[in-house]
């Protein structure tokens, strides 16, 4: 499952904003989208991920995002940053 990173990781965000933080100051390494979020919600993501070049991963649900980042809300987005990855 493409959430296992993301529960295992030590930093990340949640949430559209601040992964919109995280990818434009170049510290996100992959972003995960949830399919239900409404495009209006997740498109200024995605344009941002394709201009840095940052990989996304499609989640079915925005509650599977919120889950695997230990929170009981849902989440349109969410990132693993380069830093526990050990790319920063």
């Amino acid at each position: 499952m493409a959430l296992e990173a993301l529960k295992q990781a030590e930093k990340h965000t949640v949430g559209v904003k601040q992964t919109e933080k995280a990818v434009a100051r170049q510290v996100a390494a992959v972003v995960y989208i949830a399919s239900d979020a409404d495009e209006r919600v997740t498109g200024r993501l995605m344009q941002l991920c394709r201009e840095n070049s940052v990989p996304v991963e499609n989640t079915e649900t925005m509650l599977e995002i919120g889950r695997a980042c230990g929170i009981n809300v849902k989440a349109a987005a969410a990132a693993i940053l380069k830093a526990d990855k050990g790319l920063a």
